[in-house]
């Protein structure tokens, strides 16, 4: 099942390679990362690992630069993340309630 796709994905050391991707990758690479960190983002230890891989700051960074997928992929990936307490935290101190507040306003019908 799709769980048993996000179990592999994180077994295989993907998340970190996948974080770097969001900073360094080509739009269309960033966009493939940011959505393949969304649905893993969704399992407690997962998320965890994802914010200790530094996730966080190119995900906020990708609400205010990346197209419209790619920020509607972020809004969800940080969604997943702030179940944690921990991550709404870093996620705040990162500077991630103006750009989700703005796509409010000017966001795709999903974000």
């Amino acid at each position: 099942g799709n769980s048993d796709t996000q179990l592999a994905i994180v077994r295989a050391g993907a998340i970190l390679p996948l974080v770097a991707l969001l900073s360094s990758g080509t739009a269309v690479a960033k966009e493939k990362a940011v959505g393949v960190l969304r649905k893993v983002a969704g399992d407690f230890d997962n998320q965890v690992a994802i914010a200790a891989a530094g996730a966080i700051p190119p995900l906020v960074a990708l609400l205010t630069s990346g197209p419209a997928d790619a920020k509607e992929k972020a809004a969800v990936a940080l969604w997943n993340l702030a179940v944690n307490s921990d991550n709404r935290v870093a996620i705040a101190k990162a500077g991630a309630i103006p750009p989700l507040v703005a796509l409010l306003t000017t966001g795709t019908a999903v974000a």
